[in-house]
């Protein structure tokens, strides 16, 4: 068309007619290429958007709601333009320049294209629960990554005029320097990989890594990363390939098991310890959890008792009030609402201290909610500590300032009567 035009010119004696003939050759490019951007918004942006908008499938809806289509316009715009400099300007630097221009706009919108399907792929994994069972992020992650590779080599041979081969020929020699490089995107890879494949990690588990002070739930596992909100609402970052080579914690079993485990132990005075007396058991005999306990026990202890010489309180066998406090707390358990019956039930002595003597209760409350179980876990043991006076057991702790003036005031009321 250009030499046309500049044929044209010259036949008119027009001056400059070269330089006017590339003048109206670009301005020929430009109106067309203005006319074929509009024809395809509509096509795109007026048509198909609002028509895949109302589609029944939930993927297709999630592409309307991309900038696929403005892509998808801008591409059809570019190969448009890639073939219009062919017919409106000569072989030349000019038409060569432009349809270099052209083709790399073709190739980064390519790309983009490929971005909005991986992004919009990566939604719809979420929304059906999809990509909580597999390491989605880091896949997609992984295929943009060798995706702007590849568009960066096509770019490249196209801006210096080389075939990608003698490119790619060229890479093979720095093999060891791109490992290097792309040392942690391929770590995580295959950390993710792993992660899926042995069912270690979901977005969503409760993740506890104290190398890293992370604990908290997991929102994001991606290519070189996962992410932790920690119940401090901060986020921890951990490398996605030190979960494979370190060790953490999931409380992802724990919650599946329908029971979260309550271990906690208080101080008995070794002091309150002592043999029941004969009104102690008249009245836990009218504990509506005791009464069975106290009944079978009496009846065994009597029968043992038969064959012994009670002149000594050596001999025979006695109640104590710990071991029916313990009997109590288990049958107090047993018939707690909250704790589950499925798993393990124990309250059992621990090793005593100079602090007192240790009794630790060990169960699962039904509820893995973490405010209903510390709620749970609350009201089991101010039962605990109100309770433990009617077996004339005393909590142990250190002296206060309290306990110390208490004391003084005592000693001071001792002096003055004895004076």
């Amino acid at each position: 068309m250009q030499a046309q035009i500049q044929a044209w010119l010259e036949s008119h004696d027009i001056m400059y007619a070269d330089l006017i003939a590339v003048v109206i050759a670009l301005f020929g490019i430009l109106v067309t290429g203005f006319l074929i951007y509009q024809v395809a918004r509509l096509l795109t942006r007026r048509i198909m958007q609002p028509i895949l908008a109302k589609s029944s499938f939930l993927f297709i809806r999630n592409l309307s709601e991309t900038r696929l289509f403005i892509l998808l316009n801008y591409l059809v715009v570019g190969w448009a333009l890639n073939h219009l400099v062919v017919v409106w300007l000569d072989p030349g630097k000019t038409a060569s320049a432009l349809s270099t221009i052209a083709q790399i706009w073709i190739l980064f919108n390519f790309l983009f294209i490929t971005f909005s399907l991986l992004d919009t792929f990566s939604r719809w994994g979420f929304e059906r629960q999809f990509a909580v069972h597999f390491p989605m992020g880091g896949v997609i992650q992984t295929v943009k990554l060798i995706s702007s590779i590849g568009i960066g080599i096509a770019v490249i041979s196209l801006l210096i005029g080389q075939s990608p081969v003698i490119l790619l020929s060229g890479l093979g020699a720095m093999t060891a320097v791109l490992m290097l490089v792309f040392k942690d995107p391929i770590l995580g890879l295959v950390a993710g990989i792993q992660l899926s494949a042995n069912n270690m990690l979901r977005v969503g588990d409760w993740l506890e890594m104290k190398k890293y002070n992370a604990d908290g739930d997991v929102i994001d596992i991606g290519l070189t990363t996962v992410k932790v909100r920690n119940w401090d609402k901060t986020v921890t970052t951990i490398p996605t390939y030190a979960l494979i080579s370190d060790s953490f914690k999931n409380y992802r079993p724990m919650s599946e098991s329908g029971g979260r485990r309550i271990k906690r132990a208080f101080l008995i005075d070794a002091n309150s310890i002592r043999f029941i007396s004969e009104t102690d058991v008249q009245r836990f005999t009218r504990s509506n959890l005791l009464a069975d306990y106290i009944i079978s026990k009496s009846k065994e202890i009597d029968e043992y008792n038969q064959k012994a010489d009670l002149s000594l309180s050596l001999n025979g066998r006695r109640l104590t009030n710990i071991g029916t406090f313990r009997a109590y707390l288990i049958r107090y358990l047993n018939n707690h609402p909250k704790v589950h019956k499925g798993m393990t039930i124990m309250v059992r002595q621990l090793a005593p201290t100079g602090e007192g003597v240790p009794m630790e209760i060990y169960c699962f409350s039904n509820d893995v909610v973490w405010a209903n179980y510390e709620g749970i876990q609350a009201d089991i043991f101010d039962h605990v500590y109100a309770v433990i006076g009617e077996f004339g057991l005393r909590i142990y702790q250190n002296p206060t300032g309290h306990d110390v003036q208490s004391i003084a005031l005592s000693n001071q009321k001792n002096t003055g009567l004895n004076s």
